[in-house]
């Protein structure tokens, strides 16, 4: 039996706990002659994983702006024999240390994670400090500051998985053959045609003036590039492609706010549950309504 891969990084804006109601808008046993997926905003990867495991689709096509992001899923493709060595070494030399150890090797690991991604490194290193980093810092977020340098504090886990090398392996496995690309959402237009089921999880668009805690790169995502967005989804829709899109409910803050109401007129607007995953205060965390957009 395959093992099934599920995503290898938490991921703030995570679908793994809508998934069934993602699962619900692919556009299989529908009559439609679907071969390739798109996914432009990869993120964590949990729709990715679920379709592949379920489904065989000759062409797939991810992307981020992110580039350590999207350098950890072509090293989990090509090299993932050397990364399991790696953070292998690092769980041995984490887990076992007490917490002022800890704390010393997670900012050690952190500056050098910073080092490498300012030269532009490329290499198995920078990988599996990044999962080693998304696993033992604060709440699994990834931060940068004004200068791009990585800048969460570390988190207070008992016992990170910080090797699953048997995710690894089944992730590896579902990446073989899949084109891996770093770069704005647009560049998918040269992939996305009308056998295309292309899936759209920006970063979401903050319920208040105070809520955007998080730069995931260090250009933000304001309403002007959410307009953009829609204007680019449009067009793939029109091109004969099967969309689907995810984004906050402004209403969650503002019932009279339509931002996405009009934005996506088009389109049919699913509002459904999801319970926030990261959150600097614990007891905010709770159920707020999340957008699906899809075809009408």
């Amino acid at each position: 039996m395959k093992a099934i891969a599920k995503p290898f990084v938490k991921w703030a804006g995570g679908k793994s706990q809508i998934l069934s109601e993602i699962r619900a808008k692919y556009p299989f046993g529908v009559g439609k002659a679907i071969t390739k997926y798109a996914e432009p905003f990869i993120g964590g990867g949990a729709v990715l994983f679920d379709l592949l495991s379920c489904y065989e689709i000759q062409d797939v096509y991810i992307s981020d702006i992110n580039r350590e992001l999207i350098h950890t899923y072509t090293i989990i493709r090509d090299s993932v024999s050397e990364l399991i060595s790696s953070l292998s070494e690092l769980e041995s030399e984490y887990l076992p240390a007490d917490d002022e150890t800890r704390k010393a090797i997670y900012y050690a690991k952190r500056n050098r994670f910073n080092e490498l991604k300012a030269g532009g490194d490329v290499s198995v290193e920078l990988a599996a400090l990044f999962i080693f980093l998304n696993r033992t810092c604060f709440n699994g977020l990834y931060r940068v500051n004004a200068k791009g340098g990585y800048n969460v504090p570390q988190g207070s886990y008992k016992n990170p998985k910080i090797c699953d090398t048997n995710n690894l392996l089944a992730v590896s496995a579902a990446l073989r053959g899949v084109t891996i690309v770093c770069g704005d959402y647009k560049l998918s237009r040269e992939f996305i045609d009308e056998r295309t089921f292309a899936y759209f999880d920006p970063p979401y668009r903050p319920l208040t003036a105070t809520s955007n805690f998080t730069a995931y790169a260090q250009d933000g995502f304001g309403d002007e590039q959410q307009i953009e967005l829609a204007r680019f989804i449009d067009e793939m829709s029109e091109r004969g492609a099967w969309i689907v899109a995810s984004n906050s409910d402004p209403k969650n803050a503002n019932e009279s706010d339509n931002f996405f109401d009009v934005l996506y007129a088009k389109h049919a607007i699913m509002r459904i549950d999801a319970t926030r995953a990261i959150s600097s205060v614990g007891s905010s965390r709770g159920c707020v309504r999340e957008l699906l957009i899809a075809r009408a």
